[in-house]
């Protein structure tokens, strides 16, 4: 119910300044409303709820400010102004189901193993398979940061119009944000699996799907590659996901 309540009023929020595309800058602090909530409503070990509220508040305001700071003054994402335009005058109804409402019920879905650690009383203390969740989620966290603050200073330069990123991180994998914000939720579901299920894996199995096939990856290059004829040849050279080094043929010419 909170998180409808939630979906509910960034809908209506969309509405009064006609862009869908909030909800992205909405969607990290969703956790961290939703984790706050577990905090409050359950009593597990101490020292591991407050490590994950922390963990998903320094994610989620992250990822909430660099969006807002990359969409002042722009339009709306072009992905959700494609949906705007196919709806028509039913889209304002149209987005509460296919955006705000899914997005909600993701956000629950994914969220499961946060509420599997903020709740668990056993074991008090620190397991081998919790330090590997903060690890993985520390590296992830770099990658997603570091990768989004260099895409944004690319950006910020003229003589980058047209051309495609290919420095830093970005020489390694096409999307290293996108495999940051995975390997973040991996942890989440490393420190879970301490003293929950395997079923806390559907967890980052679903975002790590989601980002590869549904709202990330797929649908980004596919708007890529029909904008920047560069990108074309980034794509043969460079790792999708995976941080990997250039292919031979492209690292003997450059």
């Amino acid at each position: 119910m909170i998180i409808l309540a939630y979906v509910t009023a960034v809908w209506i929020l969309s509405l009064l300044v006609k862009n869908t595309g909030i909800m992205d800058i909405f969607w990290g602090p969703g956790f961290v409303l939703v984790s706050a909530w577990y905090f409050l409503a359950t009593d597990g070990y101490d020292p591991r709820r407050w490590l994950i509220i922390s963990l998903v508040a320094l994610w989620g305001f992250r990822l909430a400010g660099y969006i807002l700071l990359r969409s002042k003054g722009q339009p709306e994402d072009p992905r959700y102004h494609a949906w705007r335009l196919a709806g028509g005058s039913y889209w304002w109804w149209q987005s509460y189901l296919k955006v705000f409402i899914l997005q909600g019920l993701i956000l629950w879905i994914i969220s499961m193993p946060l509420l599997a650690a903020v709740a668990a009383v056993e074991p008090a203390y620190v397991t081998w398979m919790e330090a590997v969740g903060v690890l993985l989620w520390f590296v992830g966290f770099l990658f997603e940061a570091i990768g989004d603050w260099q895409l944004y200073r690319f950006k910020q330069d003229p003589a980058s119009k047209g051309r495609v990123l290919d420095t830093g991180l970005w020489a390694y994998t096409r999307h290293p944000n996108y495999f940051g914000e995975a390997l973040i939720w991996w942890g989440y579901g490393f420190i879970a699996l301490s003293f929950g299920t395997v079923m806390v894996l559907v967890s980052p199995l679903v975002m790590t799907l989601l980002l590869l096939r549904v709202s990330g990856v797929a649908m980004l290059e596919k708007l890529l590659v029909d904008s920047k004829p560069e990108y074309v040849s980034y794509i043969r050279n460079t790792s999708a996901f995976i941080p990997w080094f250039k292919k031979k043929s492209e690292a003997s010419k450059s």
